[in-house]
């Protein structure tokens, strides 16, 4: 709400800065490495709290008017959580809104709108949210997968790889077992075996470790 002082613009300029993160594999990798492996967690965690919370709280709906504010959105219900609430179940809550919010994107042709860096997370939130549909879900990321690597400048051609390797990863995930094991713990679901011995390897899509992204 602008008159808490929550602009989509504050989200914009933090998670996508104007350095020239784009312009060389070592800086795209780095940008990537801060934001997918908890480097935005302190900032997130002191600054951005509450509008974290004014957004679960449908506060910040508007902001998806446009499509750089439903950008910032999805990233505020999207990653947000996932720093300030980790390893909870409230790091999941606003999933399924945030898909809403994507699905919507794509009819729109906000996806279509911005820039590759930013259609990505389009494609990571498509991921994150668990249901019956996730499998029809990654069917679509799959489809938008290719059109950021078709849009991708020639410096981050080496994403492609990264990007379709990932995208695997879920659907392996999925189809084996229908969900993410590795939330078992967090929502109080009961493991399979073979969820036990997936969940012991340590290696989950959405938990990437840092030596997967090209240093």
């Amino acid at each position: 709400m602008t008159q808490l002082g929550f602009y989509p613009q504050t989200v914009l300029d933090l998670w996508f800065p104007d350095n020239g993160f784009w312009e060389s594999e070592e800086a795209f990798s780095a940008w990537i490495r801060e934001r997918m492996y908890g480097g935005m967690d302190e900032i997130i965690c002191r600054d951005f709290a509450e509008m974290t919370h004014a957004a679960a709280r449908s506060e910040l709906d508007h902001w998806s008017d446009t499509a750089e504010g439903r950008i910032a959105l999805l990233i505020v219900l999207d990653q947000f959580p996932r720093s300030l609430w980790r390893d909870s179940p409230a790091a999941y809550a606003q999933d399924i809104k945030a898909n809403r919010l994507i699905l919507e994107g794509v009819k729109n042709g906000h996806f279509a709108a911005v820039k590759p860096w930013k259609k990505m997370f389009y494609i990571i939130g498509l991921g994150h949210c668990e249901g019956p549909d996730h499998l029809d879900r990654i069917a679509l990321i799959e489809e938008l997968a290719e059109v950021v690597i078709a849009e991708n400048p020639p410096q981050l051609a080496f994403t492609a790889d990264m990007i379709r390797a990932q995208n695997q990863r879920v659907r392996s995930v999925i189809e084996r077992f229908g969900r993410h094991p590795h939330r078992n713990a967090h929502f109080g679901r009961v493991s399979s075996t073979e969820e036990e011995a997936y969940i012991a390897t340590g290696d989950f899509p959405h938990v990437a470790r840092p030596d997967l992204v090209g240093e």
